[in-house]
């Protein structure tokens, strides 16, 4: 499993294509999607309520919080499947993990808007381990500060690893954007460590 290494200004990312046996992830996306207690939470933008266009759910270590646009999530106990997988990506990995996002795709009108993991509690230059279980979608990058530099386009596929490191979330943002073409559902899980 030899990883592919893509930088740039400010980027570090490292993409292991098949982290995942096909045949194990196919196991994972079908336990967790129906064992994991998943809610569809709103947001405010521009003055208005939305609905987040995809089912999520916050696991981690007891006592932690992750906010962001304005949601408080407070983390669930890890599913033993989720911590196997906090544990085997730790192998290739040397940085810890306590706790993870985890992103239920059901199609392709699911999504995720241009962000960066930035948050004051992932500290400052955050490692983010993002897993991909199930039907493959484009992920962009674009530059936060440098609008002529290209974007980045990858196909996150079934059972792939992507760590995102370094000044990366301080320089650039990334989407999973909509797709018209039939999508299976996409489970995305993304290992995160927060301070204090």
């Amino acid at each position: 499993m030899q990883p592919e290494h893509i930088t740039g200004p400010g980027i570090d990312l490292v993409l292991y294509r098949q982290f995942i046996a096909p045949s194990d992830s196919a196991r994972l996306l079908r336990t967790l999607s129906e064992e994991i207690h998943w809610r569809q939470d709103r947001i405010r933008l521009f003055g208005r309520e939305h609905a987040i266009p995809r089912l999520q759910q916050f696991q981690g270590e007891a006592g932690l919080h992750y906010r962001y646009s304005g949601l408080q999530l407070d983390a669930a106990p890890w599913h033993p499947l989720v911590e196997q997988l906090r544990q085997k990506i730790a192998q290739v990995v040397p940085w810890t993990f306590n706790c993870v996002l985890l992103n239920l795709y059901r199609d392709g009108s699911d999504s995720m808007g241009w962000h960066s993991d930035d948050e004051p509690e992932l500290g400052l230059n955050p490692v983010i381990a993002s897993l991909s279980l199930g039907q493959p979608r484009r992920f962009l990058l674009r530059h936060r500060q440098l609008p002529q530099q290209p974007k980045i386009e990858l196909t996150l596929d079934d059972g792939s690893l992507l760590l995102m490191r370094g000044s990366t979330q301080h320089h650039w943002q990334h989407a999973l954007p909509r797709t018209r073409r039939a999508c299976a559902p996409r489970l995305n899980l993304t290992f995160r460590y927060i301070t204090g």
